[in-house]
């Protein structure tokens, strides 16, 4: 068992709406709903399978690519794929699962993942008339009152 220091998964999240802290004072990233467009990045790697082929097309697809792209991590996601490959393999190894899951977090394909890296990823937004407003009622409004005796 690890000894001390804070882990990704440790205390409560972090919470996109509080006010900043001295401490917390990180802005959160909100990347579009559509995802990254434009030239796939080339294959890395030497050697590529028609599988990692369609995993890293999907992949780049992402919202989470544009920060991948802007951090140059190319590299980080060619080995998240490969090893994800090996992973779906009848009988691999459950430390590889371990490994891709860990990947998978720190390149935020995770919801723990996004909240490490405080990313976002943008609403779409409903539209107005689709809610229904109701009017609020106090608290005094709802209460009822009883007669001594009777009901």
């Amino acid at each position: 068992m690890s000894k001390g220091g804070a882990r990704t998964r440790s205390g409560p999240p972090p919470d996109p709406n509080a006010l900043a802290r001295e401490r917390d004072a990180g802005e959160w990233t909100v990347l579009p709903a559509d995802g990254r467009a434009g030239v796939l990045p080339p294959w890395p790697l030497l050697g590529e399978s028609p599988r990692e082929t369609q995993l890293w097309t999907q992949l780049w697809t992402k919202p989470q690519a544009l920060m991948w792209e802007r951090n140059g991590s190319h590299f980080e996601v060619a080995l998240y794929v490969r090893r994800l490959v090996e992973a779906e393999v009848p009988d691999s190894p459950v430390s590889l699962g371990t490994l891709v899951r860990q990947m998978a977090d720190s390149l935020g394909l995770t919801t723990p993942g996004m909240r490490a890296n405080r990313w976002r990823i943008a609403r779409e937004e409903p539209p107005a008339a689709a809610v229904p407003l109701t009017a609020a009622r106090s608290s005094r409004a709802r209460l009822k009152v009883v007669r001594d005796g009777g009901v």
